[in-house]
């Protein structure tokens, strides 16, 4: 069995990795477990525990979404939590309404659907997570600290290529090695 997810890998430019920094070095004082930049991803689709044998139909349904998208441009933007104001669980950098990567997601889902996987009961809510809140000492402080990042332009990326991930969770952190790549043209 493998643990799979489709998406799109993340190439941290010098002002991602300078707010990212900022960010987690103002937190340093919380227990929040950040994703390292060079890991960034933008989840399409966790498919979850996959029995190896299934990857070949997984391949063929990730083939044919992306032979009905082309290449596009991401813009990474603002600063968020998902959970509540006084319960936050995740830290994230977001994603500017892109059609194309809407259209993309939705292919995706489609073509699995084709293939048995059921398409996600919540919404597709492009996000890039940047950290696990695991406990917070200081939650005004924190949210005066994430206040401060709320709207800010990040970065852009090409985007031209999906990836299908297996991830190995450790104790040291998740493990992504590609299974396959599919080049948007």
């Amino acid at each position: 069995m493998k643990r799979l997810f489709a998406a799109i890998k993340i190439h941290p430019s010098a002002r991602y990795i300078s707010l990212f920094n900022e960010i987690s070095s103002s937190l340093q004082h919380e227990r929040i477990k950040w994703v390292e930049p060079e890991n960034m991803h933008l989840t399409l689709k966790f498919i979850g525990e996959t029995d190896e044998k299934q990857i070949p139909s997984i391949r063929q349904a990730l083939a044919k979404a992306v032979a009905k998208s082309k290449p596009f441009v991401l813009k990474i933007a603002n600063t968020g939590i998902f959970g509540s104001r006084y319960d936050p669980k995740v830290i994230w950098f977001g994603i500017e309404k892109q059609p194309d990567l809407d259209l993309l997601a939705k292919n995706i889902f489609g073509e699995l659907e084709k293939y048995g996987w059921e398409e996600d009961r919540q919404n597709f809510i492009p996000h890039l997570t940047i950290g696990r809140i695991r406990e917070l000492k200081d939650k005004p402080l924190f949210q005066q600290i994430i206040g401060r990042y709320n709207t800010i332009d990040i970065q852009e990326e090409n985007v031209s290529e999906i990836i299908l991930y297996e991830s190995i969770l450790r104790r040291e952190g998740p493990l992504y090695v590609k299974v396959s790549s599919f080049q948007i043209a």
